[in-house]
């Protein structure tokens, strides 16, 4: 049930705003959860600004809204201007149900090594960003507010009125938390699996919009999932998952860019204004990867590689592009309080020229040994692209982001990083946008294959050019290749994510079973001492017990926080510390066992309370310990 009621958060708000501006068939369906993060990202704004609560039931009225308000003016526009002019010939049902079966296969290898990787819904993700997306999403559900600005509390800001930190993600799945038993790690957990069924689904979408025989359509989607560097990487290191999301929705959002060429009333205009809303909301930086695409669109359109009427076609043109403007900015300008601290992140280079250029040729990047049995159908998919002219812009993609990806990870410019900034510069998440392109290139190489290999037989032997010849072929060769590939590379990406989801060092159960015992002790508001190294920043989405110091990066320079975690323990002898404390209303400390980073320590200001009078432990386990302190407002007695 819990499951369930996620996947219908992702795509019931779309569906039904994707249906009112006539998206259809699998377009519809792939695009659904990018309509739903447009739709939410727009609602924060204006739901937010009126004071209206951020709970389920209002954000399901704001969608229906939406849906009804883009329903009407499409419909009143299609009255007045029915479509007219070349429309795309409808696809018969042998031709859905292969898709169907790719999608289907493409969605299986994805659950499974997913679901093997972590090993259970309730599991948590022990890499450094998972604490925060936690508790944001917490904090949304008990505030009540989706704004970017209202997380600041949680980002250790309590005083910046502008923080920002794009929360769309978050807000989409606040307001689940407690419903059938959902707590922060389930609905994580669940929401990167919508993630990984949502991939394959809109690289069907993708190709067979933009009209891609149907075996590639299929062989696209059902192998869409075998490469590491997305969603996999991603998954495990971070995790990234926001930005994940925004990527595999890439190909959903390009599959609505078709209907720019061949108008289909406003599904064109407003799906690309709302979907994009979606994704910039999701991640800020993923309007540097969707728009480069769509200037490819037109490249390719102006070389005569994809067919338009332009006077069709122009209205919708310039309307996606106001529409877009208008949708997007006011979701991405915040972005530009912190922009700086983006674009100036770094990352050392972890390759040579020549291997990273080699891990862009065999769609491998940031791997230590080749996806041979799909890079290098992928890289002879590229060059059947080109030799039939089709999808001439997944080929200009490729180009762009592998060989982005193969300078940042070999060389370190001030170009690079200029041209890697939105993406922190680093070199993994660049990576993660070249699956894409090899999904869709293997398509076409299987199609090809499987083509040849049918006249090769015919040839010798009447009998043989049967419509299922074909498909027969096809699937050989993908179980060749799965068997090669060591079952469709499960193993090698499920042990990703096992390496991450681990019972400790960062929380484990023993933590889990303090941050209780404190929750049945502490207020609402009541923080508790923590180190910010230990784990114990989970305490708040775990617990609902909320924290001194909220991330791993620490409380900010100069702040009354930042100095008590340098002088806690003397507060005998520091009249600010002590007043510090008093002022917070701290009454207990907490200590877990293990760090995010082997690097890592205790805090020196935190060592020795065992030994100090002044602290009584109140409570411990093999992995966490729990001190009162003394002299504070009713000071509790030990067990």
């Amino acid at each position: 049930m819990n499951v369930l009621l996620v996947l219908l958060a992702f795509w019931l708000p779309g569906l039904a705003v994707g249906a009112a501006i006539r998206l259809r068939g699998w377009t519809l369906a792939a695009a659904a959860p990018a309509l739903t993060f447009g739709t939410v990202a727009i609602g924060i704004l204006v739901l937010g600004k009126l004071g209206i609560t951020w709970n389920l039931l209002n954000i399901a009225l704001w969608a229906g809204v939406v849906a009804l308000l883009l329903g009407a003016i499409s419909y009143l526009l299609y009255r007045r201007r029915p479509d007219r002019g070349e429309e795309d010939q409808p696809r018969p049902l042998t031709d859905h149900l292969l898709i169907g079966a790719g999608v289907l296969a493409g969605m299986a290898v994805g659950a499974v090594a997913f679901l093997r990787g972590i090993g259970g819904l309730g599991r948590i993700s022990q890499e450094w960003d998972a604490s925060f997306h936690a508790n944001a999403v917490r904090w949304i559900a008990e505030t009540g507010s989706a704004l970017p600005s209202n997380l600041g509390t949680i980002a250790n800001q309590p005083d910046n009125a502008g923080y920002f930190y794009p929360d769309t993600y978050h807000a989409l799945l606040a307001p689940l938390f407690g419903m059938a038993g959902l707590d922060v790690p389930q609905l994580l957990n669940i929401a990167a699996l919508a993630v990984v069924l949502a991939w394959p689904l809109g690289i069907a979408a993708l190709t067979a919009a933009w009209r891609m025989p149907p075996l590639a359509v299929a062989g696209a989607a059902a192998i869409s999932t075998w490469f590491t560097a997305f969603p996999y990487d991603s998954l495990a290191r971070g995790p990234l998952w926001p930005y994940v999301a925004g990527v595999a929705l890439v190909p959903a959002v390009l599959a609505i860019a078709r209907h720019l060429l061949v108008p289909r009333g406003l599904a064109g205009p407003l799906g690309i204004a709302l979907a994009v809303a979606g994704l910039v909301g999701l991640h800020t930086s993923l309007a540097f990867v969707v728009t480069p695409y769509l200037l490819l669109i037109l490249v390719a359109v102006l070389m005569g590689w994809e067919r338009i009427e332009w006077r069709r076609a122009a209205p919708g043109l310039v309307t996606t592009v106001l529409l877009g403007g208008a949708l997007a900015a006011p979701v991405a300008l915040p972005a530009l309080t912190s922009a700086s601290g983006v674009t100036d992140a770094t990352w050392k280079s972890e390759a040579s020229v020549s291997e990273g250029f080699g891990q862009m040729v065999t769609f491998s990047p940031m791997a230590s040994f080749p996806q041979w049995w799909i890079g290098l159908p992928a890289l002879a998919g590229v060059f059947l692209l080109v030799k039939h002219r089709r999808m001439m812009w997944v080929v200009g993609a490729y180009l762009l982001f592998g060989g982005l990806f193969a300078a940042t990870v070999s060389m370190e410019t001030d170009l690079i990083h200029t041209l890697t900034g939105p993406f922190y510069n680093d070199h993994w998440r660049i990576a993660a946008l070249v699956p894409l392109a090899g999904a869709v290139a293997f398509g076409q190489f299987l199609s090809s294959s499987a083509s040849a290999v049918t006249g090769k037989l015919t040839s010798w032997r009447s009998g043989w050019d049967r419509p299922l010849v074909p498909v027969a072929v096809a699937v050989a060769i993908g179980l060749v290749l799965g068997l090669l590939g060591n079952g469709g590379y499960i193993g090698r990406n499920d042990s990703w994510l096992a390496r991450i989801y681990t019972d400790g060092p960062t929380v484990s159960s023993d933590e889990r079973a303090a941050y209780e015992w404190l929750a049945e002790r502490v207020g609402p508001e009541e923080p508790v001492m923590n180190d910010s190294d230990d784990g114990s920043v989970w305490m708040y989405a775990l617990a609902g017990v909320r924290p001194v110091i909220w991330t791993y990066y620490g409380p900010e320079e100069g702040s009354d926080t930042s100095y008590l975690e340098r002088h806690f323990n003397e507060l005998d002898t520091d009249a600010r510390a002590r007043q510090v404390l008093d002022d917070l209303g701290v009454r207990y400390v907490l200590l877990g066992k293990g760090f995010v980073r082997d690097s890592k320590e205790r805090a020196e200001a935190l060592t020795g309370l065992d030994t100090d009078d002044r602290f009584t432990e109140v409570y411990r386990n093999p992995g966490a310990v729990v001190y009162a302190i003394e002299g504070q407002r009713d000071a509790v007695s030990p067990n």
